[in-house]
């Protein structure tokens, strides 16, 4: 499985700045930030990791920089794009509050959202443990499919740290072998 974390979000760029929650809910990305999955695409493709089958389903967040930063790789392998809420950020700031199933229908008409309800993330302050929670959860959901390995999620920094122990930057993926056990301390502090 492909774990990428979404392009630069315009959230990003203003917290990397200042270290300051900038209040922006449901960010876009930025232009580096489509840059970013643009490019992602690109490299994943020429390195044959997302081409000739080896990726057959992908998985998206609902936040509006996950599904920009999926929709490369869904126009170029001709996929359509499953949205997964349990992939989805720690709830931990503004940019963590989504939008509603009704703006998300009407930006993403192609995109099936009907089993997620109208307000499907949680209030600001998850705890860590909620997020590890769900990155449990969804390694057995997913170990229990014969295609996980042809799996391309599109995340977050807070899940693929759950996920894998590691920190990624925005627009960079890893691999996650679910036949590996989950990390056995996840360190959260944010680069």
């Amino acid at each position: 499985m492909i774990l990428l974390r979404h392009g630069q979000s315009e959230f990003n760029l203003h917290f990397a700045a200042t270290r300051q929650d900038p209040g922006i809910v449901d960010p876009r990305l930025t232009p580096l930030g489509h840059e970013q999955a643009e490019a992602a695409a690109e490299t994943l493709l020429a390195t044959g990791l997302a081409a000739g089958g080896a990726v057959r389903q992908i998985l998206a967040s609902p936040y509006t920089r996950a599904l920009q930063t999926a929709a490369p790789f869904a126009r170029r392998l001709g996929l359509p794009v499953r949205i997964h809420p349990v992939v989805r950020e720690r709830c931990a700031f503004a940019c963590d509050i989504g939008s509603p199933v009704s703006a998300l229908v009407a930006d993403w008409p192609e995109h099936d959202f009907s089993h997620l309800e109208e307000v499907w993330w949680p209030s600001l302050g998850e705890p860590t443990d909620s997020v590890i929670a769900r990155a449990t959860a969804f390694r057995a959901e997913m170990a229990s499919l014969p295609d996980w390995r042809h799996t391309l999620v599109v995340s977050h920094w807070g899940f693929i740290l759950a996920m894998t122990g590691q920190s990624v930057g925005n627009g960079q993926w890893l691999r996650c072998d679910l036949d590996e056990p989950p990390p056995a301390a996840v360190r959260w502090q944010h680069h």
